[in-house]
């Protein structure tokens, strides 16, 4: 079973059954794994988990970070921009009928919506938007990875429309002061996000 796996049912199984932990996680499942997706994976997830299980006393309600975490790209549409958003809408609707505790689902669609533009919030925003980052300082063997893999996920726009659109994103990252926000993350992956963005934008 995935580590991202066991921490999910454990988090709905303080609010519902087991039976509903494992409906639920089949419905995840089933969505970070469809054809179309080759980056925003089951694997997304798992790294997303590993980045932020060693900061878990920094976070308010564990709960409401691996709803977050599960949940925050389960809608994804390359040809659509409001991905975030309907992923937020269906964590709401989601953990609404689980009972979970309504100022903890604020929190959860906040972090949500927060990976839409990784701009600066509050801590848990900051850590949870600089992990959904991490992949951008990670070896160069992983970033090439990473980057045929989110090409692929765009593979309906020929090279010069998906070109452009890259490029946008890399000179975005780099134009920025720092790239992570937190000063755990800053020191892990700032100057190898920085060497991997330079190499994509050089392609």
């Amino acid at each position: 079973m995935p580590m991202i796996q066991e921490e999910f049912i454990d988090s709905v199984k303080h609010y519902a059954n087991q039976e509903k932990g494992d409906f639920l996680w089949r419905e995840v499942e089933q969505a970070y794994s469809a054809n179309s997706r080759h980056y925003h994976t089951l694997a997304h997830l798992e790294n997303l988990l590993a980045q932020l299980n060693p900061l878990k006393a920094q976070f308010k309600n564990w709960d409401t970070i691996v709803f977050a975490m599960v949940y925050h790209d389960v809608v994804y549409n390359v040809l659509k921009n409001k991905n975030e958003a309907k992923s937020a809408d269906f964590a709401v609707k989601r953990l609404r009928a689980i009972s979970f505790p309504a100022e903890h689902i604020e929190q959860c669609k906040k972090l949500i919506l927060a990976t839409q533009k990784h701009e600066t919030g509050d801590v848990e925003v900051n850590l949870f938007t600089d992990a959904d980052l991490s992949v951008l300082g990670a070896t160069l063997e992983a970033y090439k990875q990473y980057a045929v893999q989110v090409r692929k996920e765009y593979k309906l726009y020929p090279d010069l429309v998906y070109n452009s659109g890259r490029k946008k994103v890399l000179q975005h990252f780099l134009a920025m002061p720092r790239i992570y926000k937190t000063d755990f993350f800053y020191e892990k992956y700032e100057a190898a996000a920085r060497r991997n963005l330079e190499w994509e934008l050089e392609l």
